[in-house]
């Protein structure tokens, strides 16, 4: 793999965790209060 290359998937999968890390995290909580909200 060429130098370049290298670094965009870096970068790529840089991008995409700051995105899908924050997502995920949210999706969790909204999870967890729905099963508080209707369990009692």
């Amino acid at each position: 793999m060429t130098e370049p290359t290298r670094n965009r998937t870096a970068l790529t999968v840089a991008v995409w965790a700051w995105v899908v890390l924050p997502f995920g995290y949210g999706v969790y909580e909204l999870v967890q209060k729905a099963t508080q909200l209707f369990t009692g």
